[in-house]
């Protein structure tokens, strides 16, 4: 039930990165989760996210990576990304599939672009190239609310601007706590994240990226702007895309063929 699920982690300069690791096929994807990193890791969650990602435990080894856990100041996605090889490295991984939401996406980003002998294919879910007016909207008030310790709010925001209304009504109705439990002891971590997606930029770099690439994004994505998958696969060469309409953020949660568009994309020759 749940594909040998383990947690682990591996040193990075000094720091645990905390990883999940699930599935029993020969071959590997690696995830790389969004924003919402910054206030959990998946440490202890290895059995929930085989759950999650259960589709992929039987031809795939996965392994679901959060970022180190001491994060210095002025942190970026292209520094996260050169510690994201160096634990692949250091743990075998690669060539690999990367499947990146969201932030996870700016990081597999440079990961493509700074080590490409460890990418195989690239998926890049609900991301973007740069920041752009709806991002600059979105993160500076969940900062704020970070600022004042406010996790309700930062959580009923992700949730209000990620979904669609039916998923919504059925979130508030079966989950009317949610947001209430699980606050960090202080939101350091959660803020360095935040300030790394409004200082992300790849835009010069992405004509370098030489895999196969997937862009998934959604026509109605409240959190990093409708037309973010576009502009963000025009830069990569012979790039993919496939745009959501009526679906937001959260695409890759509510959208019934999203794990397999991807995973026909990672098993065509």
């Amino acid at each position: 039930m749940f594909y040998g699920a383990k947690n682990g982690t591996v040193d990075i300069n000094g720091s645990p990165m905390d990883y999940a690791r699930f599935g029993r096929g020969e071959e590997t994807l690696v995830i790389l989760p969004g924003l919402s990193d910054g206030l959990r890791t998946v440490r202890g969650r290895a059995r929930r996210l085989a759950l999650s990602y259960r589709a992929y435990a039987k031809r795939y080894r996965v392994y679901v990576f959060s970022r180190r856990r001491d994060l210095p100041e002025g942190y970026t996605t292209r520094d996260m990304a050169r510690d994201q090889a160096q634990a692949m490295r250091a743990l075998g991984i690669g060539p690999a599939n990367v499947l990146g939401i969201s932030q996870g996406g700016m990081i597999a980003q440079y990961l493509a672009i700074d080590a490409p002998e460890l990418v195989r294919k690239l998926v890049l879910a609900v991301s973007l190239c740069c920041p752009n007016d709806t991002l600059r909207q979105t993160i500076p008030r969940r900062i704020e609310w970070a600022r004042a310790g406010d996790y309700h709010a930062i959580v009923a925001d992700t949730i209000e601007s990620s979904c669609s209304p039916a998923l919504l009504r059925l979130v508030l109705l079966v989950c009317p706590l949610l947001g209430r439990f699980g606050s960090p002891r202080d939101f350091s971590r959660f803020l360095i994240h935040a300030e790394a997606c409004l200082n992300h930029d790849s835009r010069a770099d992405l004509p370098r990226v030489a895999c196969p690439t997937l862009v998934i994004g959604g026509g109605s994505d409240r959190n990093v702007g409708p037309g973010a998958s576009e502009a963000l696969a025009s830069l990569i060469p012979g790039s993919a895309l496939h745009v959501y309409p009526e679906l937001g953020h959260a695409a890759f949660l509510e959208a019934k063929d999203f794990h397999p568009r991807v995973l026909a994309f990672l098993q065509k020759n």
